[in-house]
């Protein structure tokens, strides 16, 4: 194993061990100090908020990096298929870590977070980054794909109102869900002709040939799977918005009502996206 090969499996996993910590340690100790509310909450829903706050910061870290690469990699933008892929690598490597750290505590909680949705979702991403890391090829669009988790913060902040009882109609609440479906249609609907018009570029070139036939599978099935998932999720969070946007603005131009105090957290789970 070559030197560089020997850094990102050491980065791989430093993130896996990085994420477990900041589950079982971090997140719980942060939380107890900047919301009241968690406290109360029952241990099924501690345990998913734990995992959501590790999912906002992968989330964000895995983002920005993806970002810096897509703006100034040019190795990587000019040749789609073989450019240099070491900076997506290590990016890569983060999110394995974390893929696999997630999957370890979605089996062992598996009564609070527990979805065979998630699980084969991961299993998936890291059959497709099996191709990048080890064979180096496709590092555009793995990192392209990483795009994706920047609607993730605005998701999981759904979910953490919804446990404290805030209202749907609440400023914050519907803040955050104009935010999330603009977020959601910017880095997974709207970014599509960028994505797809690459895909054409190379097809059928021969440095398309050179990808193994699996990875082939991996790249363009799991694209085209995905993206339509993708807009029926936009066409849901879209109505969604619309419904919770209209009944605020009803229930203050009938009641005259500005947006309520949390209420006590509930003792169930919310739904998980």
């Amino acid at each position: 194993m070559d030197t560089f090969s020997q850094l990102i499996l050491a980065i791989s996993v430093t993130s896996f061990l990085g994420f477990q910590w900041l589950f079982h340690r971090a997140s719980p100790w942060v939380s107890t100090r900047i919301s009241p509310g968690f406290d109360v909450l029952s241990d099924k829903q501690k345990v998913e908020w734990n995992s959501r706050t590790v999912s906002t910061l992968h989330a964000l870290l895995v983002g920005l990096f993806c970002l810096y690469i897509l703006f100034f990699d040019d190795l990587v933008n000019e040749d789609p298929v073989w450019g240099d892929p070491t900076l997506v690598k290590i990016n890569v490597a983060i999110t394995t870590g974390y893929l696999i750290s997630d999957l370890l505590l979605i089996f062992y909680y598996w009564k609070a977070i527990g979805d065979k949705f998630f699980v084969l979702h991961h299993l998936a991403a890291l059959y497709a980054y099996y191709y990048v890391l080890g064979q180096g090829t496709l590092p555009y669009f793995a990192n392209f794909r990483l795009l994706a988790e920047f609607s993730t913060p605005c998701v999981n902040q759904r979910w953490f109102f919804e446990v404290l009882g805030y209202p749907r109609a609440s400023r914050s609440n519907m803040a955050n869900g104009v935010a999330m479906a603009a977020v959601f249609f910017a880095v997974r609907i709207a970014v599509m002709p960028v994505y797809y018009g690459r895909m054409c570029a190379v097809y059928g070139t021969a440095a398309y040939y050179l990808v193994p036939w699996g990875g082939r599978v991996a790249w363009i099935g799991s694209s085209i799977c995905l993206d339509i998932m993708n807009v029926m999720w936009m066409h849901k969070i879209a109505r969604g918005c619309t419904r919770v946007l209209r009944a605020g603005k009803q229930g203050q131009q009938v009641h005259g009502l500005k947006p309520q105090l949390p209420h006590p957290p509930p003792q169930e789970n919310g739904k998980k996206d």
